[in-house]
């Protein structure tokens, strides 16, 4: 069965700590589905950007003015958009659901010690690995939220993607 025209679909957010592979997958899935990728990252202040380089944990009111311009990119998204995001707690990801009635999220759930690999293995990011403590204490697990698929971080890329779309296909039919 074809999946559907990516304008059908609802957008969805790849949520979850540093390091879980949150750009990659929303990449894979964009290009699969033929959707619009919005990289969280490219809408942090200058100011957040070196904090986090400095080791220094953003606070709700650092990540607010980030949230907001996140929430517009999805609310101005004219057909169906993924979005890279931690959206760590649950009034971020209330936030944006707000911006974009019918959000579903993708919560790409690894344990501390591979984060803390994986993000070890990207010198160039502006994220430092000091900050993985911070983000698991951050962290409110979306599992009992509507709209939301968990999947292990650490499964292959490819069977991730089949995942995720399979899931978009069967909830848009549901919806439909």
């Amino acid at each position: 069965m074809p999946a559907p025209a990516q304008s059908s679909f609802p957008h969805v957010v790849f949520m979850g700590v540093a390091g879980c592979g949150k750009s990659s997958l929303a990449a894979a899935v964009a290009k699969r589905l033929n959707m619009t990728l919005i990289e969280g990252d490219d809408f942090h202040s200058a100011s957040n950007r070196q904090k986090m380089n400095r080791g220094i944990a953003l606070t709700d009111a650092d990540r607010a003015g980030w949230l907001d311009a996140l929430g517009d990119q999805l609310h101005q998204a004219p057909q169906a958009a993924v979005l890279t995001c931690s959206a760590l707690k649950a009034s971020y990801r209330d936030r944006l659901r707000r911006a974009a009635p019918g959000l579903r999220f993708v919560f790409m759930d690894l344990s501390r010690e591979q984060a803390l690999v994986r993000v070890k293995s990207r010198p160039a990011h502006f994220f430092n690995p000091s900050l993985i403590d911070s983000q698991f204490a951050t962290l409110q697990s979306p599992e009992d939220e509507v709209g939301v698929l968990k999947v292990n971080a650490c499964d292959a890329p490819a069977v991730l993607c089949e995942q995720v779309v399979a899931w978009l296909v069967a909830n848009n039919a549901k919806s439909e």
